[in-house]
């Protein structure tokens, strides 16, 4: 069934969902994004993701043309037109449609709103049974990696690359510590059970499934350190995972080819996924 998609508020076929060669988000990259869990027709972890919108959009000055409402309106649609049981809801706003310029177009220039489903099984994750094997490369990307733009080409070249080195991600490295995975957040647990995660600057997102992840870990009486780790500290760990939208808590295994503790899942990494798939489907909206 061809996906129906919403564009500047106007729901569409698949095919005839077409932005103008001259958008700034083509043309400039001038544009961010959004990524919306589903799970059983709901919208998971909702609120954190329209917040971290709303200040992305605030940080580059650009106008979202729905209300708070509306666009949780237009959420719920599009999973209602596209009877998406589970899978994502991405949504990319962009500066608008200008003769291609360096300098921003005027400011009453319509911006661009798109929004589309992609459905997956979020719940059956093969990488959440095995673990996933990462490794370092350098963190070539701009600087202000706490706003979600849609500037992915060099997080895209990283999973390549990774991918020729037979394993499945990336972790980034700058300045000696650990930022964040391509497109998740990095996190480990100490020899002496510490999670440890970075804290939240310019040099990374802030990631939605993060702080829920760190919400039930504090529940759970964990101790917490947020602070840069190095890959040292990493490969020494007793376990290490990730966490995001696409995927909740997946474990890593394997840092450029050597194990964490005994290449196998941790026991607090599984008990972390089933906590946040448990209480963030039942919080669904």
């Amino acid at each position: 069934m061809s996906r129906i998609i919403y564009l500047n508020g106007e729901w569409l076929p698949e095919p005839e969902a077409k932005v103008s060669v001259f958008d700034r988000g083509f043309l400039m990259a001038d544009a961010i994004y959004e990524v919306t869990c589903v799970l059983d027709g709901k919208l998971v972890d909702y609120e954190g993701h329209a917040a971290r919108l709303q200040r992305s959009a605030a940080e580059l000055g650009l106008s979202l043309p729905l209300s708070g409402e509306e666009l949780l309106a237009a959420h719920r649609e599009i999973v209602a037109r596209n009877r998406m049981d589970q899978g994502m809801i991405y949504l990319q706003l962009t500066r608008g449609v200008t003769d291609r310029d360096f300098l921003y177009p005027p400011a009453d220039t319509p911006p661009t709103l798109v929004m589309f489903t992609q459905s997956k099984n979020v719940l059956e994750n093969a990488a959440a049974e095995r673990g996933i094997r990462v490794v370092l490369l350098p963190d070539l990307r701009w600087g202000r990696r706490d706003i979600k733009t849609v500037q992915l080409l060099y997080p895209s070249m990283a999973k390549m690359e990774a991918k020729s080195r037979g394993a499945d991600d990336a972790w980034l490295v700058e300045d000696g510590f650990v930022t964040e995975a391509s497109a998740a957040t990095s996190h480990i647990v100490s020899a002496e059970g510490v999670l440890i995660t970075r804290d939240l600057s310019h040099a990374l997102l802030p990631g939605i499934t993060r702080a829920s992840v760190l919400d039930l870990a504090t529940a759970r009486g964990l101790s917490i350190e947020e602070r840069p780790f190095t890959p040292a500290e990493a490969l020494a760990a007793r376990e290490a995972f990730i966490t995001s939208a696409t995927n909740f808590v997946v474990p890593v295994i394997s840092i450029d080819g050597q194990t964490i503790a005994d290449g196998k899942p941790g026991a607090l990494t599984r008990e972390l996924r089933r906590l946040y798939i448990d209480t963030r489907r039942a919080a669904a909206i």
